[in-house]
């Protein structure tokens, strides 16, 4: 191949790439850096053997991204405050042409997923990533991880089992959950507890993201009380000339703010019953540099 053509290959499944390091990871940045490490692989290496690029670029990146995990689970990097997801901004394009592969696709990149997927080890994550959210054949996930492919179905089954015993049911519609955000936005900007109060279920709960770098609860918040007057407490304060955008970010709609034009803070919603479920906070700068309006 001459450098363009294997240029044009690598652009061409990148986003597939991206898509699988992100979900690997939960993390921006170290999906790019698996991402570049695939293209050297890929621009330096033999390619004679190689009949179908994508499925080699998967499977490079999928290793790539064990390795990345393994290597950060053995930090045991201790993080102040709860957990979440980098902000991911998607855009499935022409990977996703089927609606209802688009919405396999948010569903898999979701934080509510992604939580979940954190308590999985390396290799559970692999095969769920790529069974789940990419519908790889068994036989492909066993080629591409050098497994059986009687082990990756039982690694399948045990990721999948845990995946729907820990995480809740959602509405996913955009639409719905767009205009809730709004409505929900309306009212804690607003002041009206009333009003927010009955957009939030009973057992609600908030999940802050600042890893210590800014203010946010240094708890999950839960109840509708709790979290509906932490809203209205906090609700604009200490930022500086505010701005508000709305973007798709983990599969569905979420607001960023932004103070003196630089990302402050990106709120998401889970819905179901037409109520908030959960409300997800991060404030993490280093976790939104790579979000601009």
């Amino acid at each position: 191949m001459t450098t363009d053509t294997l240029t044009g290959v690598f652009e061409e499944h990148r986003p597939v790439l991206q898509g699988v390091a992100y979900r690997m990871l939960g993390r921006v940045a170290d999906a790019e850096d698996v991402v570049q490490e695939a293209w050297l692989r890929w621009s330096g290496g033999d390619r004679s053997a190689v009949r179908e690029p994508r499925g080699y670029l998967v499977r490079v990146t999928t290793r790539l991204s064990i390795d990345r995990l393994r290597q950060i689970k053995a930090r045991g990097e201790t993080y102040v405050g709860p957990w979440l997801p980098e902000p991911y901004v998607t855009d499935f394009g022409g990977t996703a042409p089927d609606t209802a592969e688009r919405a396999v696709l948010a569903d898999s990149v979701s934080l509510a997923v992604l939580v979940v997927m954190e308590s999985l080890s390396p290799l559970e994550r692999a095969v769920f990533v790529l069974r789940e959210a990419f519908g790889y054949p068994y036989a492909d996930i066993a080629a591409m991880l050098d497994r059986g492919e009687p082990a990756v179905r039982r690694l399948a089954g045990r990721a999948r089992k845990h995946i729907k015993e820990r995480r809740p049911r959602y509405d996913v519609d955009p639409a719905r959950r767009r205009d809730l955000t709004e409505r929900f936005l309306a009212a804690a900007a607003g002041g009206d507890l009333a009003q927010l109060m009955e957009l939030l279920a009973p057992d609600v709960r908030l999940v802050g993201d600042s890893g210590g770098k800014s203010r946010a609860p240094l708890r999950v918040l839960e109840s509708a009380d709790h979290v509906g007057r932490f809203l209205i407490g906090v609700a604009g304060k200490g930022i500086q000339d505010p701005a508000v955008r709305f973007l798709e970010l983990n599969g569905g709609p979420a607001v960023l703010v932004l103070s003196g034009g630089r990302p402050d803070t990106v709120l998401q919603l889970d819905i179901a019953e037409e109520r908030v479920q959960t409300v997800y906070v991060v404030r993490n700068p280093d976790k939104l540099r790579a979000l601009v309006p």
